[in-house]
């Protein structure tokens, strides 16, 4: 008997953790750039939200680093770790790979035509940094879901249009293990930043995971979003079952958005943020937004899960009090500290990518237990490198550290197949 459940896996972030400032329009991204960055600190904090989640939902997975520096984008670009040009040795000591939430998008089973929860890797060709990740975030997803009765795993979409991932995606459900309505989000380009989400490539996933069209509804971004910094779809909204959570100024058409979701899935219930009540840059800036809403145990209400810079700011925070002293679906807003996450553009949900399947078919050696937490926990604490500045990308003594450490991590998770 199959049972379907949402599993969370986050990225660990990877021993190259640093601040290059590489991600056109990610404000946070660009304010931080050529800062120190903290490897060790940054993955212990991702580390201890997987915690969290695992106690408080039973179950949580995680995806590897990609192996850093990716010298064969060096070498396809003529180019050396000793390069004249340092934004190319940046990439390919990017740890982007981290926020998993542009892995890929997921179509669970009970959405798809022939049964099966299907992934389409995010070919994110709008950066180099990013663009460099999904033929070795597939090969993650391969074993992962190895299973081919229970899984399917695409090439990603022809790089002539940008697709962005689950960033841009999300579903609408009375449960995750009935049928659901996938919303799509993408944005026009020929603003101040780059529309990441091209309508073509969310069309296309939507056609290659066997979606039937009425049970599909495609939206614009708020091209003032986009301006003030929401990249992707889930810096200003988040959905989870029959709950979407938004800023008022999340689509292009607000009401037009709405009334199409609700053509869909008649019961869908939104949460909206007045933009007179949290500003669209202050939203933003806190990462609101960027938030895991997660069904509680024994359907409990919903929690939403914060960055710690939500509570830090008195207008968001106030929101939130006045949200859960009202009679709404949202019933717990719980923080943690992702700072060096966050310092570079991601928050919770960014680290994060939803799969609802049943946690059997998945190989084990991608689903975190306390053990493996344990063991990864003092790997970290070994092998990451404690600091990391822009200008130290390349050095030799650096990349010798970086890929030890993640070597190490894959030998201890008997993945050494990654390496």
């Amino acid at each position: 008997m199959t049972k379907v459940v949402e599993i969370n896996f986050d990225g660990i972030v990877g021993p190259s953790h640093n601040y290059a400032g590489l991600s056109l329009g990610n404000i946070a991204s660009a304010r931080h750039q050529g800062s120190t960055s903290y490897p060790k600190a940054a993955a212990l904090q991702g580390l201890t939200k997987m915690r969290g989640n695992l106690a408080r939902f039973g179950h949580q997975g995680y995806f590897l680093p990609l192996p850093r520096p990716n010298m064969a984008l060096l070498e396809g670009l003529g180019a050396k770790l000793g390069s004249e040009d340092p934004a190319l040795v940046a990439a390919a000591f990017s740890a982007s790979s981290m926020w998993t939430a542009n892995a890929a998008t997921v179509s669970p089973a009970p959405d798809t035509a022939d049964g099966r929860c299907h992934f389409t890797p995010a070919n994110l060709v709008t950066m180099l940094h990013r663009g460099q990740e999904w033929p070795d975030t597939k090969r993650q997803l391969d074993l992962a879901f190895a299973n081919s009765a229970h899984f399917a795993v695409h090439d990603a979409i022809a790089p002539t249009f940008g697709d962005e991932g689950a960033a841009n995606h999300m579903r609408l459900c009375e449960s995750h293990g009935e049928a659901g309505v996938e919303v799509f989000v993408y944005g026009r380009p020929g603003g101040k930043f780059p529309a990441r989400q091209h309508e073509q490539s969310s069309r296309a996933v939507a056609r290659l995971h066997g979606l039937a069209p009425d049970r599909c509804v495609f939206i614009e971004q708020n091209p003032i979003a986009i301006e003030a910094g929401a990249f992707h779809n889930d810096v200003v909204a988040v959905a989870n079952e029959h709950v979407l959570f938004a800023h008022e100024l999340a689509f292009a058409d607000r009401q037009g958005a709405y009334d199409a979701m609700r053509a869909a899935f008649p019961a869908l219930q939104v949460v909206e943020v007045p933009d007179s009540a949290v500003p669209l840059d202050e939203a933003i800036r806190t990462y609101l937004f960027n938030a895991q809403l997660v069904t509680r145990p024994d359907n409990a209400g919903m929690a939403l899960i914060v960055p710690d810079e939500c509570r830090e700011s008195e207008r968001v925070w106030q929101w939130c009090q006045q949200m859960l002293a009202g009679n709404g679906p949202i019933r717990e807003v719980i923080t943690v500290d992702v700072r060096q996450s966050m310092a570079n553009g991601g928050g919770p949900a960014c680290l994060r990518l939803r799969v609802a399947c049943d946690p059997a078919h998945v190989d084990p050696r991608f689903l975190l237990d306390e053990a493996k937490a344990d063991q990864m926990e003092s790997i970290i604490a070994a092998n990451w490198p404690e600091q990391i500045d822009p200008s130290d990308l390349g050095h030799e003594e650096l990349t010798q550290a970086i890929i030890s450490a993640r070597h190490k991590l894959l030998q201890a998770l008997d993945l050494e197949e990654l390496g």
